[in-house]
Parts: structure tokens; sequence; C-alpha cells
């Protein structure tokens, strides 16, 4: 056991860091610089600003002192907001984002099962159709254009809730909507698909033949191994919402995260698109180390190391 937890954190520390290393050089490609109205800014100021931030210097150079600065847990000072420290940026958005994403999770999983669940029992039926069509539906349509229209006709439209701001729980509740199509969508097919592999293996006839209820063999034996694959792919996705849908907040201005780094790109804001990507890329390796853990919980014939006992 120990064995295994320490290659995985050699695993996911590399990982961190070819992430960390792609973006630092392609952020640097992008057109523009750090520093508005450049070419307005006198000789002198413009230089000695560079000095400050440390853009005078060859880019490995200033890889090496980013890196080095990372390590100590420092991720620097933003250049728009006003030398605020990034650290600080993130603290504020996050809450915003996080409280977002866990609704938009919840409420996906919920009606993801229900769904899944319903169409694998009434497989054939318009039920099921209509799990598919919301299904196919989820994929296809963006989580922006959702929004646009869940933003229209439920908020300017009918006025049933809050198109926009940052305040109460109602100004929430369709930005979480929004994002929880997709998650509704991937464990309503998910669940479907292995519930109908589930409901004929042996083990449900056993069950059924003891003479447990339809809803016991259903929820202890049918949905536990059912969620296993749905597990896999609602870590990353959770983490992704946790951490802010870009447009999605930029739609409802919510001062989450997805657009603090939507607005750090605009304006080639180098240390606040770094820090939003090591912030990021952190929890989805995090989250996928918490995935494997998952498995041996949802079914202990899973290990987690390497299979033995």
């Amino acid at each position: 056991m120990r064995r295994y937890f320490l290659q995985r954190m050699t695993y996911m520390l590399i990982t961190l860091w070819v992430i960390i290393t792609f973006t630092f050089f392609l952020m640097h490609t992008m057109p523009g610089s750090p520093l508005e109205n450049e070419d307005k800014i006198p000789r002198e100021l413009r230089e000695a600003l560079l000095k400050e931030y440390g853009l005078d210097q060859p880019l490995p150079v200033q890889y090496a002192k980013f890196m080095g600065n990372l390590i100590q847990g420092e991720l620097g000072y933003s250049f728009q907001y006003d030398g605020r420290s990034v650290t600080n940026l993130l603290m504020q958005g996050f809450p915003a984002s996080l409280q977002l994403g866990v609704q938009a999770i919840l409420f996906g999983v919920l009606i993801g099962m229900l769904l899944g669940t319903i169409a694998a029992l009434r497989r054939g039926t318009w039920v099921d159709n209509t799990s598919n069509v919301i299904s196919a539906l989820g994929y296809s349509v963006p989580n922006f254009v959702m929004a646009a229209l869940l933003s229209y006709y439920v908020g300017v439209k009918w006025g049933v809730l809050p198109v926009g701001l940052w305040g109460s729980f109602e100004h929430t509740i369709l930005p979480s909507l929004s994002l929880s199509f997709l998650v509704i969508a991937t464990i309503a097919r998910y669940v479907r698909t292995e519930m109908l592999e589930v409901l004929g293996q042996d083990y449900m006839k056993t069950a059924k033949a003891k003479g447990l209820s339809r809803f016991t063999t259903i929820s202890r034996h049918a949905l536990r191994n059912a969620m296993i694959p749905a597990v896999t792919v609602l870590g990353p996705l959770s983490i992704g919402l946790i951490t802010g849908s870009m447009v999605v907040e930029q739609i409802f201005a919510v001062p989450g995260m997805g657009k603090l780094f939507v607005t750090s790109i605009t304006v080639n804001d180098y240390t606040v698109i770094m820090g939003v990507t090591v912030f990021y890329s952190t929890l989805i390796i995090l989250s996928m180390f918490l995935v494997d853990i998952l498995y041996g919980l949802i079914d202990p014939r899973i290990r987690v190391a390497g299979g033995k006992e």
C-alpha cells in the first residue's frame, strides 16, 4: 500500500509539472503584454515595470524563478488587479464557483441516477426514450446555450428567477441548472447502460431467489455496481464544475474563477493565468486519485493496491 501511494504521488507530481511547464511557455506565445497600452507607456517607465515584474529576463530564467516561488507556495501578484496576490484572487473567486458546482453536481447526480435507473427498468418504453432524449440534449447543447435559454425564458420573459448579479440563493439557481444538464446526461447514460448489464447477472437472480424485495435488489446490488463507471467521469467533471464554467459565469455575472480566468487571458495577466492553471490542475489530479479510492468503497472486490488483498 505504501509503495502504491508513493508511485501515485510521483506520477501526480510529474503530471502537474508537465502541465505547468507547457502552460507557462504556451502563455508567452500569446500576442500582447501584461502591460496595458504598452505602446503608450514611456520607454523608461516601461523598462522599470518590466524589471519590477521580472519580464525583462530571458524566458528560461522567468520559468526557473516561477517554479522556485511555486515550490515555496508563492503564486505572485496580479498585473491587472492593482498588485493583489494571486492567492487572494483565487480565494475570493473560488467560493462562488464552489457553490454553483456543488449544487449542479447534487442536482445532476440525483436526477441522472433516477433517469438512468427508470430507463433501464422500463427499457423500450416512452420513459426510456425520454431519458435518451434528455441525455442527448445534455451532451449536444453546450451549457452556455442552456444558460442563455434559461436566462431569457425563466429570468427575462417569465420573471421567475433573477438573471444576474450575486447575492442570495435565488441568484445561484439558474447558473446551477445550466451546469447540471451535462451531469444529468452523463450519469443517466452510464447508469442506464450498466444497469441493463447488471440486471442480467447471476447474483441479481440469486438475490431475487433469496426473497429480497425489488427495491432492495435494485438499490443495494444493481445500482451500486452500475455507479462504478459513472464515478470515473464524475471526478474530473465535478472539478470542472466546482472551479467554474467560464462562459456561464460571464452570462450570469458570477464573481467566480471562470470569470477570473477569462479576464486574465484577455489582458495577458500571466500570474493569474498560471495561478488558475496550477489550482485547477491540482484539483483534477487529486480527483483522479480519489476516484480510485471510491472504487474500493463502492465495490470491495476492487482493491487499491493492484488488486491485492
